[in-house]
């Protein structure tokens, strides 16, 4: 009567009573089944290994590490590699995995993809990845235990030869860039070089040693001017005894050289008094004293003779005394040392200007060798960066070749499974039991909602819709006769049901 009324508790207990053996049939045979199906089909061995990821065995404050990229970037872009035709294929072939197969290569290195497996592992305590599992599945136990093997070689090589490619990389970029860096730092000192030869003298910083030099030469200048007065002095001291002697001797022999000996002193002392009026006031001493003498001479020069001849002061003469003589000697020395003097200052005079040159272009020399000195700082600079960066990429290579830096290292070799993970055979059975009973359940329902018979007064009530007065005991070896089907997995209710036949009595 499944499907016609609401069924309880005493309904389903009933049907259960009635149709239990169609459940238990399903649910014992199908376990057997399943079970022995399990024998049938291949079975899948996995080959498990652990890697980790040991860091780095300097300290980073020493050496910096080349390849700073995540390791888990890293460890996908090595596991795009490895399974790459190119990597996959030679193991296939190597094993003659899936060779029993009649299909393609293509097939085959799909096949050989999916049953490899990389499980990272994820440390709580720190972001960093300690390290992966490497698993992969064969029909096999050998051939998941070897295929594994050289699946795990092949990410322990990778990662070593990567980290020393990049290593390498990186160190020979750095050269390049450091080749060229040299270059244009070797174009800066010499640019710098030709500036300070062509201003040597007028640099910054050379401000205070030009100064120094300055009043040193002016100091010089002072002493050499100070010489030639004294010279100039002497000069016309010695003229005037030359022509004292001379006039002695003229007037001891005629007195003819008297009047020459007077003019050559009236020039001496009129070109002292020249040179101490451009040195001296009017009321200057010495001023006034050769004034004076000028005053006198020309006084006696009036007074004296005209001269019979004149001759050079200067010019030795044969017929001098020997105190004369000595005199034009003393004279000449004297003059020649005032034409020294006079040559070095001279020369002093032009040092100064070359000072005074110096000092006063430096304002305009130091704002070109800003310019220049800025470019070779900055090429200087970027040198020096580039420098230390090759150092440490050369100390970082290193590293990466002695396998001091980061690696993997196989903490667990891939392991020869005992037991094949697929399939499971308890899984298998108890499968086959969990759909022999959900078999069963579906027949009993299916026998129950085609099945008819009025069996209570529920089911009466359920067809007639009256009330049920009294139930009659019936017992009879005849057959009931069948029933009038409405639809074709339904019948009509047989109301001689069972051995005891409801009877409704209803008005």
């Amino acid at each position: 009567m499944l499907g016609h009324r609401a069924l309880n508790l005493e309904d389903y207990a009933a049907i259960l009573k009635r149709r239990w053996w169609i459940v238990v049939i399903p649910a014992l045979i199908l376990p057997i089944f399943t079970y022995g199906i399990s024998h049938l089909v291949q079975p899948r061995y996995v080959s498990q290994t652990l890697v980790l990821v040991e860091q780095q065995k300097v300290p980073d404050s020493y050496v910096k590490p080349v390849v700073t990229e995540d390791l888990s970037t890293r460890l996908a872009s090595m596991k795009e590699q490895i399974l790459s035709r190119s990597r996959i294929q030679p193991i296939i072939e190597r094993f003659n995995l899936y060779g029993t197969s009649k299909i393609s290569m293509d097939d085959r290195v799909d096949a050989v993809r999916k049953n490899i497996d990389i499980k990272p592992i994820q440390s709580a305590g720190s972001s960093g990845m300690p390290g992966f599992y490497i698993s992969y599945q064969a029909s096999d136990a050998r051939t998941a235990q070897v295929v594994c093997g050289e699946i795990t070689s092949l990410f322990v090589s990778e990662n070593l030869s990567d980290r020393t490619a990049s290593a390498e990389g990186t160190t020979s970029f750095l050269q390049a860039q450091l080749a060229d860096a040299k270059s244009k730092l070797d174009d800066q000192d010499s640019k710098l070089a030709r500036f300070q030869e062509q201003y040597a003298g007028r640099l910054p910083g050379e401000e205070a040693t030009n100064m120094n030099m300055l009043t040193s030469l002016n100091t010089q200048l002072d002493a050499a001017t100070q010489a030639l007065a004294r010279l100039e002095q002497d000069k016309s001291y010695e003229e005037a005894m030359l022509a004292q002697q001379v006039a002695q001797s003229s007037s001891t022999s005629g007195g003819a050289v008297a009047p020459q000996a007077q003019q050559t002193e009236l020039e001496s002392l009129l070109a002292q008094e020249a040179d101490l009026s451009g040195r001296y006031t009017e009321d200057y001493p010495d001023v006034v004293a050769v004034r004076r003498k000028i005053k006198d001479l020309r006084a006696q020069m009036a007074k004296a003779p005209a001269p019979a001849k004149a001759s050079s002061i200067s010019t030795p003469n044969a017929h001098d005394s020997l105190s004369v003589q000595q005199l034009r000697a003393q004279l000449r020395s004297v003059e020649q040392g005032i034409v020294q003097k006079k040559h070095d200052q001279a020369q002093i005079q032009n040092q100064i200007r070359s000072y005074q040159g110096r000092i006063e272009s430096t304002p305009a020399v130091q704002e070109q060798f800003k310019d220049v000195t800025r470019d070779h700082a900055t090429a200087q600079q970027f040198y020096d960066d580039l420098l230390n960066k090759m150092n440490l990429a050369k100390m970082g290579t290193d590293l990466e070749k002695r396998q001091q830096g980061e690696n993997f290292r196989i903490m667990d070799a891939p392991n020869l499974p005992e037991a094949p993970t697929f399939p499971n055979r308890l899984v298998f059975a108890l499968g086959g039991f969990v759909g022999g009973l959900a078999l069963g359940i579906l027949i009993v329902g299916l026998i129950e909602y085609r099945d008819t018979a009025v069996r209570s007064e529920r089911d009466i009530w359920a067809f007639t819709k009256l009330p049920t007065l009294g139930v009659i005991g019936f017992s009879s070896d005849d057959e009931p006769a069948p029933s009038q089907r409405r639809w074709p997995f339904r019948r009509q209710p047989d109301l001689a049901a069972d051995t005891k036949p409801l009877v409704n009595a209803g008005s």
